[in-house]
């Protein structure tokens, strides 16, 4: 375990973004392979710390970003709302990694935050040197159910705004793709609580009218074009996003799906070490970094 004398070096700093402030945590070393973590709906970069601090002591940067509409990043209602869509808010990424010295990172994103890691990855792939989505998908194709979840999101947009961010956090964990999340210990699941209401009501209603699935642009008719090395990583006991990422595997040419054991759909909370193995080994063998992949390393 990390002590204060040789815990990674880790610091919070305020990026703007082609206008818009961001909240930034970096922790490693300048010059390190980046890694930049994105996290999912009503989070924030706080929910990557252990991860991050893992990456650093393996020898790589992390980037945790803090998306619109959550954590230290607003989404002002004096911008227009596709401000804060997916394509960008990957633009916005490339010109933190500008600013940050960062050619090309290593992409990691959770749930919606693997949604805007893959729509700036299709937009720019020069800028990543691999793609890992953990429970993400390439969006809604269908027509008449992206409707339905457009009309779904709304309300559930508006409820935000009208009961506040202490409803939302108890209504969203109670949601069933979550029910995996009650094996954590009564401790986990009250810090996950209460980085949930850390988040603004209005940005978290902007958030989902501009990035949820039925405002993000389908890109699967896209996966067939890109190149980068991708690990898709989801949790045996959430059927549907395994299905996804058997999906876009199947259609991404240099794509490998992993799938953790009891794990649902927050894998890299619900099994920090198979995740950050699974992660690791992944970095390591094809990143590029040029080290080889850990002794005790395995593919779940």
């Amino acid at each position: 375990m990390s002590t204060a004398s040789n815990a990674p070096r880790a610091a919070d700093r305020r990026i703007d973004a082609r206008g818009l402030p961001y909240r930034v945590r970096t922790t490693g070393d300048e010059g390190a392979p980046a890694v930049l973590l994105l996290h999912g709906f009503a989070g924030s970069g706080d929910d990557w710390s252990s991860l991050a601090a893992t990456l650093a002591a393996a020898g790589y940067r992390a980037v945790s970003v803090d998306l619109p509409g959550h954590g230290g990043t607003p989404a002002p209602r004096t911008i227009p709302l596709a401000r804060f869509g997916a394509e960008e808010t990957g633009r916005d990424l490339c010109a933190i990694l500008d600013d940050l010295s960062v050619s090309a990172a290593h992409w990691v994103g959770y749930s919606m935050g693997g949604r805007v890691a893959l729509v700036g990855a299709l937009a720019d792939p020069a800028r990543v040197a691999t793609l890992v989505l953990e429970s993400s998908s390439p969006g809604i194709g269908d027509p008449a159910l992206r409707a339905e979840r457009r009309r779904d999101d709304e309300a559930l947009a508006a409820s935000i705004e009208e009961r506040g961010v202490a409803w939302f956090a108890k209504t969203w964990a109670d949601l069933p793709v979550f029910a995996t999340q009650r094996s954590l210990t009564p401790q986990a699941r009250a810090d996950l609580a209460e980085r949930r209401r850390r988040n603004d009501a209005a940005g978290l209603a902007d958030s989902l009218r501009a990035a949820g699935q039925a405002a993000q642009p389908f890109v699967g008719g896209r996966l067939a074009s890109f190149a980068r090395p991708t690990l898709l990583i989801t949790g045996a006991q959430d059927a549907a996003y395994t299905t996804h990422a058997a999906t876009m595997a199947a259609a991404i040419p240099s794509a490998l799906h992993v799938t953790i054991p009891d794990a649902g759909h927050n894998v890299h909370l619900e099994q920090p070490e198979w995740y950050a193995r699974a992660l690791l080994t992944h970095l390591r063998r094809r990143g590029g970094d040029g080290g080889p992949a850990p002794a005790d390393s395995k593919s779940p």
